[in-house]
């Protein structure tokens, strides 16, 4: 489990198998709400139909907006940590690094690149205002890129990648191609954008690779 999602679990309070339940309930009708229509234009009062709630219960487990868009965050935080882990745990070749692509392609294809990354989308519209969303955004961020800066070394050591090659420097610009191509897919409602950000990004690895 990596660290960021055990710091998940250490936040979460202990609750009863009910309580946890309409905890739960309550965090993933807000996490879809906020994915789809955006964190400011997701209402309490939204949350509460969605996920069939009162407001007693909603509030018995938030005391605010505020500390629902945290949990929200360590929400999505988990999932896309657990997502990428599986794809990218045993990374240590080009082809992986296509495999990656085209699974994070074919997801975001499958809207039309209309909601763009979860993690991307909550970072705009809360860093400013939220340190601690923003610090678990920010970490969930550095995991992501540290599982591709982890790939890339393995591509070194088995002599695949030029061992001179900055594996954090190219897990950065990896991240960020992505990020800017779930933007401008989401912009344009339509995933070729995204495509293109990455493969041009990977067309800078390709240029490292030994043979």
């Amino acid at each position: 489990m990596s660290e960021a999602v055990e710091a998940v679990s250490a936040r979460t309070p202990r609750l009863t198998a009910r309580g946890a339940a309409t905890r739960a309930r309550i965090v993933e009708a807000a996490a879809e709400l906020m994915y789809v229509q955006g964190v400011n234009a997701t209402t309490l009062d939204d949350v509460r139909a969605a996920s069939g709630t009162s407001k007693s219960q909603l509030y018995n487990h938030f005391a605010d907006k505020d500390a629902l868009v945290r949990a929200v965050a360590e929400l999505w935080a988990a999932r896309v940590l657990a997502r990428e882990e599986a794809h990218l745990s045993r990374l240590n070749s080009f082809n992986g690094l296509v495999r990656w692509r085209n699974a994070l392609v074919q997801r975001n294809a499958a809207q039309n690149g209309a909601y763009g990354c979860a993690l991307g989308s909550m970072a705009t519209e809360v860093s400013d205002h939220d340190h601690e969303a923003r610090e678990t955004l920010s970490a969930t961020f550095q995991r992501w890129e540290q599982l591709l800066a982890d790939g890339l070394r393995r591509m070194q050591d088995s002599g695949r990648l030029r061992p001179d090659a900055d594996a954090d420097a190219l897990a950065t610009g990896l991240i960020a191609a992505l990020q800017g191509g779930y933007l401008l897919a989401q912009t344009a409602r339509n995933v070729r954008p995204m495509e293109l950000a990455l493969d041009m990004a990977l067309d800078h690895v390709r240029t490292l690779l030994t043979s």
